[in-house]
């Protein structure tokens, strides 16, 4: 039985909880998913996810997130969430996913950086 959308997305949440990249693409994602960032543009595969998760970790390092809110609507998912480490913190942070036959084939990411007053980036 294939898995529901909230089982994949609990499931990826937990992952990176654990901060377990590796398993989360290996049990969650699809080998060809394509990922949508403001302002980064489009990456794909599971190296593309690597990249992304790269790019937040260069603001957070092992900061913590807090995941505030998933909706699911059939194979639609879409999670706000935020994150803070000593010198940054993640605000308005929304992803959108798109999940189908128990993997994540598309996903969308914004979120708004800021280390210092006024300084903020988008991604």
């Amino acid at each position: 039985m294939t898995r529901g959308t909230r089982e994949v997305l609990e499931s990826h949440l937990a992952h990176r909880e654990d901060g377990d990249l590796e398993g989360d693409l290996t049990e969650n994602y699809h080998p060809d998913v394509v990922l949508l960032s403001w302002g980064e543009g489009t990456d794909r595969g599971h190296d593309g996810v690597r990249h992304r998760a790269e790019v937040l970790s260069s603001y957070l390092g092992h900061g913590a997130f807090r995941y505030e809110e998933l909706l699911v609507e059939g194979e639609i998912g879409m999670l706000r969430w935020s994150g803070e480490a000593d010198e940054v913190r993640v605000r308005h942070g929304v992803d959108s996913f798109v999940v189908r036959d128990g993997r994540i084939v598309a996903q969308t990411i914004y979120y708004v950086a800021g280390d210092r007053p006024g300084g903020d980036e988008h991604a």
